[in-house]
């Protein structure tokens, strides 16, 4: 049965709206709302991880000339959501999350070690590493739940899409909602990176996530079905383009 709610105007007056939802339903889209409102809160540019300092080698694709148009920005992400690192994270993240949903603490242990295992280049594991280990030690001061103190009791390299796969499903979030926060955040700090090296305007950015928002759905959907057996990748360019900003002479970021 529906419930009656009064709303009070700014009037001053009142106006009754039928509210035409079942208690479970509400309780439900309220549960919804709380997972969402985490995850903008865990993955933005204002969460304690860095990220703002890591370009995962775009800078070096913006020295040699690859990268200076949106054409080139949507290509150079596509291709690492595809083929590369942001579909490997994405795989990563799953499989840590169906990890900690089940408890499985040694089986996320071994998901942890994986992910460590496949940073191709030595600034690619500080970025992952240390996100990882930032973005654990955050929620335990400010979003406290088991995954987490398993996670550090863990010790050892904590690859950041593990440490959000794991929270994620610590907290109830679901499988896609964390994947497409995760993938979302990913695209996000790139494409605010070549704002600042390209450069391009603010609606140059907007216009490569809007051209990306199509694939960065689709890669969670495909994601969310995925198993370790589907990692993998072929971005070779990109991962070419980190070990070269290893040695790169003057930079803004450390990846």
């Amino acid at each position: 049965m529906g419930t009656v709610m009064a709303i009070p105007m700014t009037t001053g007056t009142t106006m009754i709206t039928a509210i035409t939802t079942t208690g479970t339903a509400m309780a439900e889209a309220i549960t919804d709302a709380a997972g969402v409102y985490r995850l903008m809160t865990w993955l933005t540019a204002s969460f304690p991880v860095g990220a703002f300092s890591y370009s995962h080698g775009l800078e070096w694709g913006v020295e040699d000339g690859t990268i200076r148009t949106v054409d080139a920005l949507v290509a150079w992400v596509d291709d690492l959501l595809t083929l590369g690192s942001g579909w490997n994270d994405a795989v990563l993240a799953a499989a840590a999350w169906r990890a900690s949903a089940a408890g499985d603490w040694g089986g996320l242990a071994e998901v942890a070690e994986l992910a460590a295992a496949l940073t191709p280049t030595a600034e690619r594991r500080l970025e992952s590493l240390s996100q990882g280990r930032a973005f654990a030690a955050a929620i335990a001061s400010a979003w406290p739940c088991e995954a987490v103190d398993r996670l550090k009791a863990m010790g050892g390299d904590l690859a950041y899409p593990v440490a959000v796969g794991a929270v994620a499903a610590g907290h109830g979030l679901s499988l896609p909602a964390t994947l497409l926060g995760y993938l979302h955040g990913f695209v996000g700090n790139l494409v605010s990176a070549a704002l600042r090296l390209v450069p391009l305007g603010q609606t140059d950015g907007q216009r490569a996530l809007a051209r990306l928002e199509p694939l960065v759905l689709a890669t969670t959907a495909r994601a969310a079905l995925s198993t370790l057996d589907d990692l993998g990748g072929a971005a070779w360019v990109a991962d070419i383009a980190s070990m070269n900003h290893e040695t790169q002479y003057t930079r803004l970021f450390r990846s």
